[in-house]
């Protein structure tokens, strides 16, 4: 259970990101580290490598000082990530972990670790999501219920502006400020170590998608908080290592759903629910999967 108060003076911040073919986005990610804090190039980074043998990554990382850690097999994001964190100095208090395709802002990793330092019950940290286009990406999420999760799922494609949706994406045109969250985007977050560490990181059962929702919820199951800092600003270019089969991935994305969902609401009394979730879960993945590769085969 997490306890109010300071947290120990001049923690060290370090960085981890998960590349999968990021050669043309690492460049740009390692750079902005450097304007990232007033400590600059001191922070330490790990670059963990899911498709090594393949490209540069390994001579970026070099050429910005960075550690790299190829993976001996592809074992999802979260895997991957929980053996970056476990690679950086044992004296690292805050971890930044975010995806090669984002460009972090001016003193980003400063306003968060401030800002999560104000309650050692924060255990993340999560900035402003900007999309390539300058539109803001809802990035401080409810946690799924049943309500907002099933009906997000249903209708999100069909009727962009449902009640659902809005309420489980707490959707805004701009920053609302801050304020906790159920659960904070993981394709840039900072998390305290020892929070991270003592509920066992990302859970590796999620190869894809919804391990940073497992998180906030477990977070906060523990008795921590999960902050939106929107001061703290960054800018997401596009998921690029997920645009090569995009049907495939929203396959894996509907995998992780169903499990987050099933353990949420597991117990033998809502064996039907879960029965219910699966299936319109799974229709619903067949559905889309059918309407991308319809659209791939036309262009």
């Amino acid at each position: 259970m997490a306890k109010s108060g300071g947290s120990a003076s001049s923690p060290r911040l370090g960085v981890v990101t998960v590349s999968y073919g990021s050669e043309s986005v690492l460049p740009a990610f390692l750079e902005s580290v450097a304007d990232s804090t007033a400590g600059g190039g001191s922070v330490p980074v790990v670059v963990v490598d899911n498709l090594p043998g393949e490209g540069d990554a390994h001579a970026l990382a070099d050429a910005a000082g960075a550690q790299y850690l190829p993976m001996a097999s592809n074992l999802g994001y979260g895997a991957a990530a929980n053996a970056a964190i476990a690679a950086l100095p044992a004296d690292v208090d805050w971890v930044l972990i975010s995806n090669p395709d984002v460009v972090l802002g001016s003193c980003v990793l400063d306003l968060l670790r401030e800002a999560g330092d104000e309650d050692a019950a924060i255990a993340s940290v999560g900035p402003a999501v900007y999309n390539a286009d300058g539109t803001l990406y809802p990035s401080a999420r409810a946690v799924p219920s049943l309500r907002t999760g099933v009906g997000h799922a249903m209708f999100a494609n069909l009727w962009p502006g449902n009640p659902w949706s809005k309420r489980y994406r707490n959707d805004a045109e701009a920053p609302t400020g801050r304020r906790d969250a159920g659960w904070l985007s993981g394709s840039c977050l900072l998390v305290r170590r020892s929070a991270f560490d003592e509920l066992g990181g990302f859970d590796p059962g999620y190869f894809m998608y919804f391990e940073d929702v497992d998180l906030g919820y477990r977070f906060g199951r523990h008795g921590y908080r999960n902050l939106y800092e929107p001061s703290a600003r960054v800018t997401h270019t596009g998921a690029h290592s997920t645009n090569s089969d995009s049907a495939k991935m929203i396959a894996v994305h509907h995998t992780s759903a169903r499990r987050f969902l099933a353990r949420k609401y597991s117990g033998p009394l809502l064996w039907p629910v879960r029965i219910a979730l699966t299936a319109g879960l799974t229709i619903r993945s067949a559905i889309i999967g059918r309407r991308i590769r319809r659209q791939e085969s036309q262009s």
